[in-house]
């Protein structure tokens, strides 16, 4: 995938620099502070923060959306793309979901994505937590639409099914990358595993939106990116987000190959004719990137019925808007 503006593949001793549409503006506006500050007040974690995503400013402050990172901030495998740190992990905090839901209902959240670090140490990889989290947001925040982002889980049916009981709105599990770099980039994880556990959401609640990324720029070629998509749609995903992948440390993954902002309009193009229902794709895309426009019509429908009810009773003003 070669494009006239973008950047050649690397040498193995280069360093490549980052070219100039990675550049982003730092934010911190009051609504960013306060948010921040109410994190550290309630223990809580986010993947914005511990990934160091780019999108972090845009998502807080404007789109009032963020994503939690619960079971702990030490993940137990090791992925080399991933800045989350890797360890031990703490025992369960069995408070955690009403701290998130909690902090959902301060912050005025009208759509949260609950992930969490890898527990390989527990029998169910963490899902009676994460059915607790959404439980405990719902009953606080009636209005906010929950996308759930787990891990594998080992592939345990029943580890899923207790996380699909608490009734997310979007299923959401990352490949990642292209088959043949994925026992390069991640840990402990395959590329089939995390299909079948796609597919497997279809078969318990098959109206629940499913979603997957895929970082480039890893070595990956145009023709593995397009047989990604294939075998996402295969699986019943209905959304795909696309984003460059950013080496955190210099212990991780070197970046092979930065794309051109073009390079990423035209794989949205691919994956929307191809059949994907919404398709992310940019230079700073993450996996929650825009996530608040990707839940389903009746999820959609539920969170404007609330909001303006709260509106009326609060006397405040809301933005009802899905595509700012």
């Amino acid at each position: 995938m070669n494009h006239l503006g973008g950047t050649a593949m690397k040498n193995k001793t280069e360093i490549l620099r980052k070219p100039k549409w990675l550049t982003t503006n730092i934010n911190t506006n009051k609504s960013y502070t306060q948010l921040k500050k109410l994190m550290r007040s309630k223990n809580l974690h986010t993947v914005c923060e511990e990934a160091k995503c780019p999108n972090i400013y845009e998502c807080w402050s404007e789109r009032k959306t963020a994503t939690f990172m619960i079971l702990g901030d030490t993940c137990t495998r090791g992925c080399r793309f991933c800045a989350v740190k890797t360890g031990l992990p703490n025992e369960l905090d069995w408070n955690e979901p009403e701290r998130v839901a909690d902090s959902v209902q301060l912050m005025g959240l009208r759509h949260v994505v609950v992930t969490a670090v890898a527990r390989d140490d527990l029998n169910d990889g963490g899902a009676q937590v994460f059915a607790e989290t959404v439980r405990a947001i719902r009953k606080k925040n009636p209005g906010c639409t929950i996308e759930v982002l787990p891990s594998d889980m080992k592939g345990d049916y029943e580890s899923l099914k207790t996380l699909m009981d608490s009734k997310p709105d979007i299923f959401n599990h990352n490949i990642e990358t292209v088959r043949r770099l994925t026992k390069r980039v991640r840990a402990r994880a395959t590329y089939d595993r995390s299909l079948q556990l796609l597919q497997r959401v279809k078969l318990i609640a098959p109206q629940t939106p499913t979603k997957s990324s895929i970082m480039v720029g890893l070595g990956e070629t145009k023709e593995e990116i397009i047989q990604a998509m294939d075998d996402l749609l295969a699986h019943g995903v209905d959304i795909m987000t696309i984003g460059q992948y950013l080496q955190p440390t210099r212990k991780h993954l070197n970046v092979e190959r930065y794309y051109h902002p073009d390079e990423f309009e035209e794989l949205k193009e691919i994956a929307l004719q191809k059949g994907f229902q919404h398709c992310e794709s940019g230079p700073l895309v993450r996996s929650s990137y825009h996530a608040d426009e990707q839940v389903n019509q009746a999820a959609a429908q539920r969170r404007i019925k609330y909001m303006k009810g709260y509106e009326q009773q609060e006397g405040k003003e809301v933005d009802f808007s899905f595509n700012k």
